[in-house]
């Protein structure tokens, strides 16, 4: 196996692991030994290095859906008002898009409901 520098298998290693690899084969892109990526793991500062890769790479993973669901939106109410598709299709569409209206507000009401207790939290310290 060839072996990469030091700070292209640190690299490797910490890219396979935010993206979920097992220890085994995040060792094995990055060219080191299992044993040296569990050692890697067990620093503190290295594997807050994983968990901040994780979270950003959730974070543009979520940018992306969000960017993508107003045309996934719009897809449905459009399946939905075509009365060229078979009505199995139209209600399916109707009923995502219901199912997501739900959900969505759900979500935006509890996002309004933990801030609000977060900002009373701030202000009682």
């Amino acid at each position: 196996m060839a072996r990469k520098s030091n700070k292209a298998a640190e690299q490797a290693l910490l890219a396979a692991l935010a993206i979920g690899a097992t220890v085994e084969n995040a060792a094995r892109k990055a060219g080191i030994s299992e044993r040296t990526a569990y050692r890697r793991l067990a620093d503190p500062d290295f594997q807050a290095r994983v968990d901040q890769l994780r979270r950003e790479n959730l974070a543009r993973t979520a940018g992306m859906l969000s960017g993508a669901a107003l045309g996934s939106v719009k897809t449905l109410v459009d399946l939905a008002q075509d009365v060229s598709v078979p009505a199995s299709v139209r209600r399916g569409a109707a009923r995502d898009v219901l199912d997501m209206a739900v959900k969505y507000r759900e979500s935006a009401e509890m996002e309004q409901r933990v801030a609000a207790i977060e900002k009373r939290l701030s202000q009682a310290r």
